[in-house]
């Protein structure tokens, strides 16, 4: 599958790395074992969660709230009475026990409309933790776009070296022969053998880097480390190609970007949700109306009583419901304030939302001017390289009929090495430019 096509959401199962034998990593496998594994996007996801819990209750502040109440006392009281006519009654150690319960029920009819303000914003805040998911997966697509093409561009780079190598080898027997049939210089075969150590030497350093490279892949991966820290899992190939895709134009880009880009669209959603907060701020406004109801239960039982005219036992129980209307009048003006708060919040939403437009249409056009620079930068080194190919062979021919100088064809050489060096840059730098304009778009995840 083409690399620039839409990724879809992995439904791989996690790629071992750690086989003995080495094989082929594609960039499909790479992408899919990110998405799974990547630690933003394990983040972004958990936060999602949270939010669609929040949003599975949506319903709960339309439900009336019931709370049930039990208590019982035990009294032990020391009783004096002097009554009117002056008859003095005194008595110590009463007891009595008291047993109350009830069943309240307060359902809230009117708020202001606060609730359905409230439900919205959860709905929101789900739709929100959606693509907060999508903008890590887009980035840590393209950053592993950008990170394998890297290794491949590397592995390039090693065999550009690699074949210097083979050219510096056959340039010092060609310099040993001169020198062993009389024609020859000992300087030629001395620096043919210190160009072909300093190739081998760039040798083992491109070898670290390719080595580097891929642990930077596993962590875009999400590849875990082994105990001591060090990831081990580089033991696997990537293609020895980069694939660039030359259709992108500047004009669908611009107009996919509003409903695609994942930074815009986050940046929308904080608009609408900081317009339901709004809304509940404005609620409080409003008079709340609330049904209550209960069912009431009290028992007293008293074992002695000083009074004769007292009670032993008295039992109570019945239910009752009415309306109340809470109306606000005065709250130190804090719902006032908070309501300015909330039309300020929507402003600087505003501004961040036409902000983030005017950075990502600047980013898009310096990326396309990349893209398209690269692009013909790649022709001219493709083009290039065949001119550097030919223009050696041409002087080491001549040069084996000591013709021609050791430094013309160290010349030719070198610039046959740059012209390698040249041409695999600008094919990685093409498609870096490529990803990041398809990043811009929205379009690496769909």
């Amino acid at each position: 599958m083409h690399v620039m096509k839409r990724f879809f959401l992995p439904t791989l199962l996690l790629i071992t790395l750690s086989s003995s034998a080495q094989r082929i990593l594609s960039l499909d496998e790479a992408i899919a074992t990110a998405l799974q594994n990547n630690y933003d996007i394990l983040l972004s996801k958990n936060d999602s969660a949270v939010a669609s819990i929040n949003y599975s209750y949506k319903d709960a502040a339309f439900i009336p709230r019931l709370n049930g109440n039990l208590g019982t006392v035990w009294n032990n009281n020391d009783q004096k009475q002097i009554l009117s006519d002056g008859t003095k009654r005194q008595s110590k150690g009463l007891k009595s026990n008291i047993i109350t319960a009830q069943l309240a029920l307060t359902w809230t009819l009117f708020d202001g409309l606060k609730m359905f303000a409230t439900r919205d914003k959860l709905e929101e805040y789900v739709i929100l933790g959606e693509l907060n998911i999508k903008d890590k997966l887009v980035n840590t697509v393209a950053a592993v776009i950008t990170t394998y093409y890297d290794i491949v561009r590397e592995k390039q780079l090693l065999r550009a070296i690699e074949e210097q190598i083979s050219l510096n080898q056959e340039r010092v027997k060609l310099a040993q022969y001169k020198l062993d049939i009389g024609v020859g210089t000992k300087p030629d075969v001395l620096q043919g053998k210190v160009d072909l150590n300093a190739q081998k030497a760039a040798q083992l350093e491109e070898v670290k880097l390719i080595a580097q490279s891929k642990e930077k892949l596993n962590q875009a991966m999400g590849v875990p480390p082994d105990k001591q820290g060090i990831q081990l899992n580089t033991n696997y190939e990537v293609s020895d190609s980069i694939p660039i895709y030359s259709g992108l134009a500047l004009g669908d880009i611009q107009n996919a970007v509003i409903n695609n880009n994942p930074s815009l669209l986050i940046a929308k959603k904080n608009i609408d949700i900081a317009g339901f907060t709004l809304k509940e701020r404005k609620a409080d406004l409003f008079p709340t109306v609330a049904f209550n109801s209960a069912y009431n239960f009290n028992r007293t039982n008293n074992q002695t009583v000083i009074n004769s005219f007292s009670t032993l036992f008295n039992r109570t129980k019945g239910f009752n419901y009415g309306l109340t209307a809470t109306i606000p009048i005065l709250n130190n003006f804090n719902t006032k304030r908070l309501i300015k708060l909330a039309q300020l919040d929507i402003q600087y939403q505003r501004t961040v939302y036409d902000n983030q437009v005017s950075l990502i249409n600047l980013a898009i056009l310096v990326a396309y001017e990349d893209y398209d620079q690269q692009k013909k930068a790649l022709a001219l080194e493709e083009e290039n390289i065949l001119l550097a190919k030919e223009n050696y062979n041409i002087i080491f021919q001549v040069y084996k009929l000591n013709s021609n100088t050791l430094i013309q064809l160290k010349e030719a050489q070198q610039s046959l090495q740059d012209a390698y060096t040249r041409l695999i840059t600008a094919r990685y730098n093409t498609k870096v430019a490529e990803t990041e304009l398809l990043r811009l778009k929205g379009d690496l995840v769909r």
